[in-house]
Formats: structure tokens, C-alpha cells, sequence
């Protein structure tokens, strides 16, 4: 599990990165906020610059790092210590302005450190690695593409805060599938190779998968309420990266009762944690 959880830590500074720059070019294409109309032209104004950009790359450089912790670990592995990018957003945030973090940083740093701790050292609360069931996958995806398009449409219907919220849900939700699709594509090129993996569909569902997160991401990060969008996106992540390593993986779910406690324990301290931090780096940012 060792090569896994530093290949994720290098994910989660990568995507932390990328996040600060693609926020940034995101605000300022947006004007301060966005309508359903504006938002048709966004992903048009964005990839002409050149700090979101940038921002893709190191997003890139991020993905490619997941994958190889997939690769040495499963989605309950991996997931969760993605969301460290909070952390790693106010580290970068204070050593580019020079400023100490503020209480309530140190604050939410402690939380997701202690959250992760207890998931990652009470025997049995993260399932071991499994074989991928395909046709509960497919089960998972028919369940998750029309929960993902009610929850965009309902997007439009709100403003600010519970836009973004519910935005950052969808594509926290399209980010886990991405997670499991990665792991099922790597899998397939290690063990069969380039040219039966091209003919499979995992491959075809990543991209899909990826590049509706990504413009789903952009406009959360649009809407106006960073605090919002990140704290639902980064939690519903590793929230439906469990969900699916328990139920569309041969494994088996926790058991006992320290189990229990310690993932009940686990989700308080993360979700408190990046809710402190993700409003930390709002105010970093603006």
C-alpha cells in the first residue's frame, strides 16, 4: 500500500495545483458569475488561456499519478487521500503570499489528517482490493448518469452557494467513476495490452467520464462559492469511490463494529476538515 498512498499524496499536490490555477482562470472568464447561457461558452473562452492551461497540464501530470496508485491500490485506497488537495491548496496558497495559515487552516489540516488517520489504521474499515464485477459497474453507471443530469438540471434552478454545491456533487460523482474506470483501463493494458484495451469499453467510458467532470468542474468553480463546490466535490469523491470498491468489487464490505465507528468517525473529521479548508482557500484565492 506504500506505493500507492505517495503516488496519491503526489496526485493530490498535483490536482491542488491545478485547481488554483483553473479557479482563477475560470473567475475571470466568467466575469464573477455565469447563467446558464454564458455558461454554454465558457469551455470556449477557457482553453484560450493560458493559465488555465497550465492548469490542465498539471492537472494531466496529476491524473497520471492517480493512476499509477490505482494501479498499486484500490479506489478505497486511493480516493480518500485525495483529499488532501485542501491541504496542499493552503500550503500553496501561503507560500505564494508569504502569510501564515490562519487558525482555522491549522485547523482543518488536523481534522483531515486525523480522519484519514483512524480510516487507515482501524483494521477492516477499508475493504481489501477485489476483482471489478463489470455488470455491477455498468448497474452503478445506469444509477449515477441520471442522478449526475437531474443534479445539474436542479443546478440551474439555484444561485450561488447551492449551485455550486450541487455542481461540485456531479462532478465529484463523474471524478469516482473516472477513479474506477482508471483503474479498470490500467489493468487492461498491463494485462492483455494496447490493442485489446482499445477495443474495450472502459477506455471510452474514462474519456467520457473525465472530460464531463472537468467541464462540470469549471462550472462549479464558476458559480461563485469555492467553499461550496470544493467541500461537495472532494467529499463526493472518496464517499462514491467507497461506495462503488465495497459493492461493484468481489470484496467484502466492513463487518464489525470498530469498523463502523472508525468510517463514521473518519467521514465527521474529513468532512469538517474540508469544510474549514475549502473555505480558507476561497478567501486565499479572492
Amino acid at each position: 500500500m506504500g506505493w500507492s498512498a505517495g503516488f496519491s499524496l503526489l496526485a493530490a499536490f498535483l490536482f491542488a495545483a491545478a485547481a488554483a490555477l483553473q479557479y482563477r482562470a475560470a473567475r475571470r472568464a466568467a466575469g464573477g458569475g455565469i447563467d446558464a447561457a454564458a455558461a454554454q461558452g465558457l469551455l470556449r473562452r477557457l482553453v484560450r488561456d493560458p493559465v488555465w492551461l497550465t492548469g490542465w497540464g498539471v492537472n494531466l501530470c496529476g491524473f497520471f499519478a492517480q493512476a499509477t496508485a490505482l494501479h498499486f491500490g484500490s479506489t478505497a485506497v486511493v480516493q480518500p487521500l485525495l483529499v488532501t488537495q485542501l491541504v496542499f491548496t493552503i500550503v500553496l496558497g501561503a507560500a505564494g503570499t508569504g502569510r501564515r495559515p490562519a487558525r482555522t487552516d491549522l485547523l482543518g489540516a488536523v481534522a483531515v489528517s486525523a480522519g484519514l488517520a483512524v480510516l487507515f489504521t482501524v483494521p477492516g474499515a477499508i475493504p481489501p482490493s477485489g476483482e471489478p464485477s463489470r455488470p455491477r459497474l455498468l448497474l452503478a453507471g445506469l444509477v449515477a448518469a441520471p442522478l449526475v443530469a437531474a443534479l445539474s438540471r436542479a443546478a440551474w434552478l439555484r444561485r450561488g452557494p447551492v449551485r455550486a454545491a450541487l455542481l461540485g456533487v456531479c462532478a465529484g460523482l463523474c471524478f469516482a467513476a473516472s477513479a474506477v474506470l482508471i483503474k479498470l483501463t490500467t489493468a487492461s493494458l498491463v494485462d492483455r495490452g494496447v490493442a485489446a484495451t482499445a477495443a474495450d469499453w472502459p477506455g471510452y467510458a474514462l474519456a467520457g467520464s473525465t472530460l464531463l467532470g472537468l467541464v462540470i468542474e469549471q462550472r462549479a468553480f464558476a458559480a461563485g462559492s469555492l467553499p461550496a463546490a470544493m467541500t461537495a466535490m472532494t467529499m463526493t469523491n472518496p464517499i462514491a469511490s467507497y461506495l462503488v470498491a465495497v459493492l461493484a468489487f468481489e470484496t467484502m464490505p466492513p463487518r464489525t463494529a470498530a469498523a463502523f465507528t472508525a468510517l463514521s468517525a473518519s467521514a465527521v473529521l474529513l468532512t469538517a476538515g474540508v469544510s474549514l479548508l475549502s473555505r480558507s482557500a476561497a478567501a486565499a484565492r479572492r
